[in-house]
């Protein structure tokens, strides 16, 4: 599982991905923002959150 989100939107990715998985989520920073949109609004993302899977 993965999300791709802005600055704001950090904190919803990373609850939803411990609320799935119930385990802790890996944040990363994107290295292409500017292409990427953020899953919650029309902001560039800047970061991946995702599951150790």
């Amino acid at each position: 599982m993965e999300k791709k989100v802005c600055k704001e939107h950090v904190e919803i990715a990373l609850d939803i991905i411990v609320d799935e998985t119930g385990e802790y989520p890996l944040l990363e920073e994107l290295s292409s923002s500017g292409q990427v949109k953020c899953e919650f609004c029309d902001a560039d993302a800047t970061y991946v959150v995702s599951s150790k899977k």
